[in-house]
């Protein structure tokens, strides 16, 4: 599940909810497997609360990742590098994603986070 899957603002890549602490939290990095703490200053956001726009209602991240998940067999996303590139993939994966409030970074941080947690073993994404 993503909701222990995180994002910190100033440190790259995501990071698993180890344990938590008085003002901070242990974390450990998806990437490199080292554990470091997450203070309470730090902006810190789980996966599980994030949706992406769309000109209907939102769609939860999860149901995205779920979504890239069955079009690719569960493997990592391949594509060129640039925004075009990335944004002909999201038309794939939700056609309806608003494209005024969808800007091309943050597909590209939507595609980089999928490969993150995929190389990281964590293949599921929504409650069965």
């Amino acid at each position: 599940m993503l909701k222990n899957v995180l994002s910190i603002s100033g440190k790259p890549g995501l990071y698993k909810l180890i344990s938590q602490a008085k003002g901070m939290l242990v974390v450990e990095s998806l990437v490199t497997g080292k554990r470091v703490p997450a203070y309470s200053h730090d902006k810190i956001i789980s996966l599980g609360d994030i949706s992406i726009y769309t000109e209907g209602e939102d769609r939860p991240l999860s149901e995205v990742f779920e979504t890239i998940k069955e079009k690719e067999g569960g493997k990592e996303i391949v594509i060129g590098k640039s925004a075009d590139d990335y944004k002909k993939y999201v038309e794939t994966v939700i056609p309806d994603y608003d494209r005024e409030r969808v800007y091309p970074n943050d597909i590209k941080r939507i595609v980089d986070w999928y490969n993150i947690v995929i190389k990281a073993g964590i293949t599921e994404f929504v409650e069965k």
